[in-house]
């Protein structure tokens, strides 16, 4: 006799949901844990680096940033390609320097210029932002992220299905005692699950756009649409904290071969606005003139100022806030001084202000101190649900078997909920890479299973 169709479908999608698990297990605890430690970067950045970035307020005023430029690339042997000016007296100004072909942030006092300390490129959080992404190990190892990301939503799709109450009492908003029980530690599971699978996808969502495969075609998409870049003359938006690799090619070097400065989203595939060259000889401004002009605009500081890229680039200056609406970017001419371009939130396509959007929430910030600690919570569920998924799969497997839920028997259920699964495939391409690997292997499982029993 078949199966009920309820029953069958069920089983199908435990399976999946199984399977899935298995899949994502590792990389999620990784991206949990590095994700909750990243939402206190400000802080954490403040007690390693207390010494570097806390200065004492004086009252006089800080000198000319040309001079402090000048003195720090003195000091360092390094080029200067982009320094962030505090926005309180009794912090030191960033500045990001290219040294004998290696990029390091030095932190200098804001009165007298003395080069506080020196770290490698963005420190510590900042290679945790690396691993979180595991960008710090190339692009393969950060597709795996990608693809781990389309599963934790087949995980949390297949996952609602299996909670669904269908009359149950228990186990649906409440978790059954006494621990010891396989049922409190399915309860756990699937509780945690319910509550928190909302802020999960979010999270997983807004982060696929750093992704480096997914992120970079949807970039292309939408700036052929016209739904990233705000509209010509303005080729720039404000930053996602994205870098971008920043080369001396055709003009000026910076020491180094490849500089990370903060670059827009939406606009890493396109050249930003430059300076209009001189019919006669003309000196540019300097730093301290296009400072000047930032903050007569009325910028907010903490603005980060890069230097133009060789004679046709242009000063940018980028104000990063906490909420997304708040960000601003300016570019000057770097002869006349005039604004090239002066973007806010509101001139950016649909795209770029979505995601802009998401970034400061995923990261804890637009809506203070509920955002931060509403995405913690989404982290340490992420931490519960996969220590109780083992656990549980401990508690009930057969002895000398994986314990995998066996397959429907009716071959089109099969088909139906793989169906639904191979749509977030063909969403996230590399979801459907590994789907196919993830088939192969369960067929190749499947026919050691059936040879053994007809073995025995």
């Amino acid at each position: 006799m078949s199966e009920a169709p309820t029953s069958a479908v069920y089983r199908a999608v435990w399976r999946w949901h199984f399977y899935a698990g298995l899949l994502v297990l590792p990389v999620l605890v990784m991206l949990a844990l590095t994700g909750a430690t990243y939402l206190f970067a400000p802080e954490i950045d403040g007690i390693v680096y207390r010494d570097m970035i806390e200065v004492e307020s004086r009252a006089t005023a800080p000198m000319p940033v040309s001079a402090l430029t000048a003195g720090v690339e003195a000091e360092t042997g390094g080029s200067v390609v982009q320094l962030t000016l505090p926005e309180r007296p009794d912090r030191s100004v960033r500045l990001l320097v290219g040294v004998g072909g290696e990029a390091r942030t030095v932190y200098a006092d804001p009165y007298d210029g003395t080069v506080r300390g020196s770290i490698p490129f963005g420190g510590v959080m900042y290679t945790i932002r690396k691993i979180h992404s595991l960008q710090l190990f190339g692009f393969w190892a950060s597709s795996v992220v990608e693809a781990v990301a389309g599963w934790v939503l087949v995980l949390l799709g297949t996952g609602v299905f299996l909670w669904w109450p269908r009359g149950a009492s228990g186990g649906v908003v409440t978790v059954r005692l006494p621990a010891k029980r396989r049922t409190f530690w399915r309860d756990l599971h699937a509780v945690t699950g319910a509550i928190s699978g909302g802020v999960i996808a979010f999270l997983v969502l807004t982060g696929m756009p750093w992704s480096m495969f997914w992120g970079a075609r949807v970039q292309q998409w939408a700036a052929v649409r016209n739904l990233g870049q705000p509209a010509a003359p303005a080729q720039v938006t404000p930053s996602f904290l994205l870098p971008s690799m920043i080369t001396g090619e055709g003009g000026h070097s910076h020491g180094v071969a490849e500089v990370e400065t903060e670059t827009p989203w939406a606009m890493e595939h396109f050249m930003p606005p430059g300076s209009v060259m001189p019919t006669a000889a003309s000196a540019a401004i300097d730093l301290d003139a296009a400072v000047a002009a930032f903050d007569r605009i009325g910028l907010p500081r903490p603005y980060a100022v890069q230097v133009p890229e060789g004679p046709a680039g242009a000063y940018a200056a980028v104000h990063t806030s906490p909420q997304a609406q708040d960000t601003r970017t300016i570019y000057l001419d770097q002869y006349s001084g005039d604004v090239v371009a002066d973007v806010r939130y509101a001139d950016y396509g649909l795209v770029a202000r979505t995601i802009e959007w998401g970034v400061a929430v995923h990261e804890g910030r637009q809506y203070g101190a509920p955002n931060r600690y509403l995405m913690l919570m989404g982290c340490a569920a992420i931490l519960t649900l996969a220590l109780t998924a083992p656990v549980m799969w401990w508690k009930r497997r057969p002895k000398g078997t994986l314990a995998a839920p066996p397959p429907p028997a009716e071959r089109h259920v099969r088909i139906g909920v793989l169906s639904t699964v191979a749509v977030v495939g063909v969403v996230f391409p590399l979801v459907g890479a590994s789907l196919i690997i993830a088939l192969l292997i369960d067929f190749a499982w499947s026919r050691v299973g059936r040879r053994r029993l007809a073995a025995a």
